[in-house]
């Protein structure tokens, strides 16, 4: 899912993780690849968030799911696999209650 500023904002502050800006060289080829995304990297690899029903939390909220990983030591080469969900959810809009 895209993201607007405020839920990335929101986002950063519930993960550890670095935003790839929409005029990061590589975006166009991971919205091709992966489709339209806000895309997050970290130590691990990288990530998106899709929609979570999640009845127990109020508000919107997004799963973090793992996309690739690194291949190399240095953190310079993703290895794409199947979309991973890694369980961990995002509140992107708190409730307007």
């Amino acid at each position: 899912m895209k993201l607007n500023s405020e839920q990335v904002k929101r986002t950063m502050t519930q993960m550890e993780a670095q935003v790839l800006p929409d005029d990061h060289p590589a975006v166009a080829q991971l919205n091709s690849v992966f489709g339209e995304h806000t895309f997050f990297v970290d130590t691990s690899g990288l990530k998106v968030l899709e929609p979570a029903q999640t009845p127990d939390m109020e508000g919107k909220t997004g799963e973090i799911v793992s996309l690739a990983e690194w291949s190399d030591p240095t953190l310079t080469s993703l290895r794409p696999h199947e979309p991973e969900p890694t369980g961990v959810i995002v509140v992107l809009e708190p409730s307007k209650q």
